[in-house]
């Protein structure tokens, strides 16, 4: 795999976490030139890393707009992928799918002990939901939390460590969102939103309290 400039994996995480985003906006945000951040896409265009698109504007030249490749992705760690898919496919082979059903249930009831724990003690959605989001971002899928206009939060998960697993079967999608459920409360409603095996760029959960979710 290619090795990248400290300024090239600057580019590559800011595209992970924000998606495309035009030269111009990738210079103000990592505060360098718009000439040194064309060099630096340049680069990575030549690594098959990034790629473009050229959007016409309303006015004056077309803008460009970058985005990770595949490649660029499968620079981000995925937890052992193949072998965890050997696993599910044995454990599915072996037991069925009542028995890969418990499975992930016995992981679900795992991660609910810890994250309970996590939480334990904080008041206010938005400290819970921020407290999830670090738990998230320690276990490697680069989650923030933010708090939007409309006062609802939004938990972003900009990489998934388990997508080859979620892949095969997406029990783990919904133990996952099952699992927030749970750890954030009956009074709280979440929404994915964005969903990377449905071809999205990130997973992405609205998080509100139930009552203005049943208004909605």
């Amino acid at each position: 795999m290619r090795d990248v400039s400290p300024g090239e994996d600057r580019i590559l995480r800011l595209l992970k976490f924000r998606g495309e985003q035009t030269t111009a906006t990738i210079a103000i945000h990592l505060d360098i030139t718009a000439p040194g951040a064309r060099k630096h896409l340049n680069g990575l265009l030549e690594g098959g890393l990034v790629t473009f698109e050229d959007r016409a504007g309303r006015v004056g030249r077309p803008e460009r707009y970058w985005r990770l490749t595949g490649e660029a992705q499968r620079r981000f760690p995925d937890s052992h992928a193949v072998l965890t898919v050997e696993m599910i496919e044995s454990v599915r082979g072996l037991f069925g799918e009542d028995g890969l059903d418990r499975l992930i249930g016995e992981r679900e009831r795992q991660m609910l002990r810890r994250y309970d724990a996590a939480l334990a003690g904080l008041d206010g959605l938005g400290a819970r939901v921020a407290a999830l989001a670090e738990i998230r971002a320690q276990e490697g899928y680069m989650a923030e939390a933010d708090e939007q206009p409309d006062g609802t939060w939004l938990l972003a998960e900009n990489h998934c460590p388990i997508c080859a697993a979620a892949s095969s079967c997406r029990n783990f999608c919904r133990s996952e969102l099952a699992l927030f459920r749970q750890v954030l409360g009956e009074d709280v409603s979440i929404e994915r939103v964005d969903y990377i095996l449905e071809g999205a760029r990130r997973c992405a959960y609205r998080i509100q309290p139930a009552s203005e979710g049943q208004h909605a």
